[in-house]
């Protein structure tokens, strides 16, 4: 069993891992060389300009509001959506009252249909949810105003997308709505591996739900919780916030800057200012800092693997 074993491995991973280094390492190192050029990305010709990109950048006031903002949208898009779908899914799957006659755990009454209701934002492409909530952010004939001013609250009309202090937070929330409910079918699906018997042992300890789901539910899903929570920072980094953040707000990236985020920087110094080499290096920053995020969440949400 052992002829030959190695050549059959390699045979296998030579092709997939030849892929991945042509189309996904070799334009990181790509980037890299580019960083330290003057190319424009649309003459063939260029020179060596050493780190004055890198310290261009250091400079570049623009450059540290798109990643304070990066930081936000990584620090807690990921913690409200985890939050959100875990207490969903919780309440979907375990939060239901008992039934006579039927098992001491039970999610709530439609289970079934709340997780299809919670998926629906996913099959809607990001760029249709975002000028969807474009259209009901508008101040004066948008949904949420609109509807503010049905309750009576006249005097409560936000711009929204046009406050410089609303803004940011606002393009945050479409993130929210438009990815928990992924979440919430991934969580509700490692909950529904989880023996009853362990829900049940606790309640006849007099365990509450509170105590249940931090002491069985949590711990159980706890890799399932992390490889989310690193796969939503990354979205946040990266093509979510850029889309959002583009189809959404003036400028875009706007107001004065205040919706600006590092993926949407590279965008414009590449495509609208000809500047491909400094885009180049704020893309160069934003992954080390998506490689910083990966790294912190994996060290900080190490734990012993527990099994059942």
């Amino acid at each position: 069993m052992q002829h030959g074993k190695y050549r059959f491995i390699v045979g296998f991973l030579a092709v997939p891992l030849g892929l991945y280094a042509l189309f996904v390492v070799w334009p990181f190192v790509q980037s890299i060389y580019y960083s330290f050029t003057d190319w424009t990305g649309l003459s063939p010709d260029f020179e060596m300009v050493g780190f004055a990109n890198y310290a261009r950048m250091l400079d570049d006031d623009i450059f540290w509001k798109s990643l304070q903002h990066s930081l936000l949208f990584a620090l807690l898009v990921p913690v409200v959506t985890i939050g959100l779908a875990l207490f969903l899914s919780f309440m979907i799957n375990v939060g239901g009252r008992r039934r006579r006659g039927g098992p001491v755990i039970s999610g709530v009454r439609g289970s079934a249909f709340y997780k299809i209701v919670y998926f629906f934002p996913q099959v809607l492409s990001i760029a249709i949810v975002a000028l969807l909530f474009a259209f009901a952010y508008n101040p004066d004939s948008g949904a949420i105003n609109s509807f503010l001013r049905t309750v009576g609250l006249d005097g409560v009309q936000p711009l929204w997308l046009g406050d410089p202090n609303l803004a940011l937070w606002a393009v945050m929330a479409v993130i929210v709505w438009s990815t928990v409910g992924f979440f919430v079918v991934l969580f509700s699906a490692g909950m529904a591996s989880i023996p009853m018997d362990l829900y049940e042992a606790a309640l006849l300890d007099g365990a509450g739900r509170f105590t249940t789901f931090f002491r069985i539910t949590l711990p159980l899903l706890w890799d399932t919780v992390q490889s989310g929570w690193v796969y939503m920072g990354i979205l946040a980094l990266g093509a979510e916030s850029f889309a959002v953040v583009h189809i959404m707000t003036t400028g875009p990236g706007g107001p004065d800057y205040s919706t600006t985020v590092m993926v949407l920087y590279v965008y414009q110094k590449a495509f609208r200012d000809g500047q491909a080499a400094y885009a180049t290096t704020i893309g160069v920053a934003l992954l080390l800092v998506t490689l910083a995020f990966a790294a912190v969440v994996m060290k900080l949400g190490r734990r012993e693997r527990l099994e059942y």
